[in-house]
């Protein structure tokens, strides 16, 4: 992007078989009916997960630069922290957002090390674009909490992606049909699928299935483990080497995982009873 791709012919390609596969999976593994109420909050998971937080991301990223968006997206862990509090009624505690801070500071220096975001003017509604798309996943991930505990993770993906395909299909469809599918090579159609298939089918159905069992504040955090795993990946493929700031920033980055994740301890345990 945008050399083979426009953004918004990735975004109909990557919902639209998203959409295909989860409606087959679903088909074959699982029948679940959901309730008609239900299927509008799943509506609106699909605004803010999968439409506008698309559009956005990728439209901002062809109009700023890779490590300028990565070091905005940090700020996607507070969002959830502020909507957890005021739509699920969750604590904003001290110890949350020492944790917040930690990891914020560890995919900071890892960020960082790899070079200065640009921040310039003519950057600045790309910028812009990025923030508010993790501001629209954070709110995302609180929405869709209360409906993981009712269904199956899989059905609300198959209507989740449904509904975003409907919504995004009017702003994306012809520009995804004009493109010169016949100009991609091989090893980019591979990155294609990966990002279909992988980052967002299974990654999304991953990160739905925690949220059947952690909060989205403790979801939100392990966000600060990309940038580490990514800087891991690159080391193992002898891409990168190992450095003193790599091995702060995963300390940092863990403590903050750690603080976030922990359960906090009951002030009067109840004993056994013998």
């Amino acid at each position: 992007m945008p050399d083979f791709l426009l953004p918004r012919a990735i975004i109909f390609i990557r919902i639209s078989a998203s959409f295909v596969l989860f409606w087959m999976l679903h088909y074959f593994l699982l029948s679940e009916k959901v309730e008609k109420r239900d299927l509008l909050k799943m509506a609106l998971c699909a605004v803010f997960g999968v439409s506008i937080n698309q559009i956005l991301f990728f439209e901002g990223l062809n109009q700023t630069t890779p490590i300028s968006a990565s070091i905005i997206w940090t700020v996607s862990p507070i969002f959830v922290l502020i909507f957890s509090h005021f739509i699920l009624k969750e604590k904003i505690t001290s110890v949350k957002v020492f944790g917040i801070m930690l990891g914020i500071a560890g995919a900071l220096m890892i960020i960082l090390s790899t070079g200065v975001g640009d921040f310039r003017l003519n950057n600045l509604f790309g910028n812009f674009l990025i923030f508010m798309s993790s501001a629209s996943w954070a709110l995302y991930l609180v929405l869709a909490k209360p409906l993981m505990k009712k269904y199956d993770s899989l059905t609300i993906m198959k209507w989740m992606f449904l509904f975003g395909f409907i919504i995004i299909s009017p702003f994306s469809f012809r520009i995804a049909v004009s493109s010169s599918f016949a100009q991609i090579p091989f090893n980019i159609w591979m990155a294609i699928l990966f990002v279909v298939f992988i980052a967002t089918g299974f990654a999304f159905y991953l990160i739905n299935y925690s949220l059947k069992t952690v909060s989205p504040n403790i979801n939100g955090i392990y966000m600060y483990l990309q940038p580490l795993i990514a800087s891991l990946v690159a080391i193992i493929l002898g891409k990168d080497k190992l450095t003193g700031i790599d091995l702060i920033a995963a300390v940092l980055i863990m403590t903050g995982v750690y603080l976030i994740t922990r359960q906090p301890k009951l002030k009067n345990p109840q004993l056994p009873v013998t």
